[in-house]
């Protein structure tokens, strides 16, 4: 039997469990595959711990081509293998990039992308408890603190750079980035928020939403060019055949969807 849903989409990481909610709420019925398990391991909740998920069956870890400036090495590339993927597993840094990154898309054609375009956004899904105005919002869904502890020699290393003649920077998300200073994070009251904890828990009881984790996306069906369907195995080897009435989206990470 084939699975039938208005919307399929592959990988629970940050996009996939965004967009999973946005559709839900919109009253579609949604799949939701991921390839890991799910995000019940105490350590990617707790912060201080992240370090600990990496490597494990909760992560792939990419390596890079040979790096010439450091040694010909190649670079390890963790990736989210989780309800959340990389937001599951990250330094929980809240950085959203330079606003020439932005433009430069705009200029080579990416309509909708320039900095001005993706702000509202930015601001709409933030939830700061410092920080508004001009760069920051504090009634979104994500919420973005300070560090609760600094350690010593992080204090003395901020100091150190100021005393070199490096401008000190209380915003690395405001008017420019460049300085020295201290990240706010994607925590709440000492716990990480990930991807799937603000947007796919509030949703998870919804008769419209089926998450399947353990599930490895094998192929895509394609009617007319575009793609209207796929096949998944389960976390017991079973073979699934899963059609979409409206969209297939993939959301397997900057890596891996390129890749389907």
């Amino acid at each position: 039997m084939t699975q039938i849903f208005d919307y399929i989409v592959a990988g629970a990481g940050s996009s996939g469990c965004t967009v999973a909610n946005r559709l839900v709420t919109a009253g579609k019925r949604v799949l939701l595959l991921e390839a890991g398990p799910r995000d019940n391991d105490k350590f990617i909740h707790m912060p201080a711990t992240f370090a600990k998920v990496i490597g494990t069956k909760r992560s792939f870890i990419y390596e890079s081509e040979p790096e010439t400036n450091v040694g010909g090495r190649r670079l390890p590339i963790p990736q989210g293998r989780t309800l959340g993927g990389g937001s599951s597993i990250n330094a929980m840094l809240y950085i959203r990039g330079q606003h020439e990154d932005y433009d430069s898309w705009r200029d080579l054609g990416c309509s909708g992308w320039a900095w001005s375009d993706v702000l509202p956004a930015f601001k709409r899904l933030e939830r700061n408890e410092r920080l508004e105005g001009t760069y920051h919002g504090t009634n979104g869904p994500l919420p973005v603190s300070d560090a609760r502890h600094k350690h010593p020699l992080s204090l003395a290393y901020v100091k150190a750079a100021q005393q070199a003649g490096y401008r000190y920077n209380d915003d690395f998300n405001g008017e420019r980035q460049e300085g020295v200073g201290f990240y706010q994070l994607t925590t709440l009251d000492a716990v990480r928020q990930s991807a799937a904890t603000v947007f796919l828990k509030p949703v998870a009881g919804n008769r419209n939403l089926t998450v399947v984790t353990g599930a490895q996306v094998s192929t895509l069906t394609l009617e007319n060019g575009a793609a209207s369907g796929l096949s998944y195995t389960t976390a017991d080897g079973r073979m699934v055949q899963a059609s979409a009435k409206e969209e297939v989206i993939l959301a397997a990470g900057a890596l891996a969807t390129p890749k389907s």
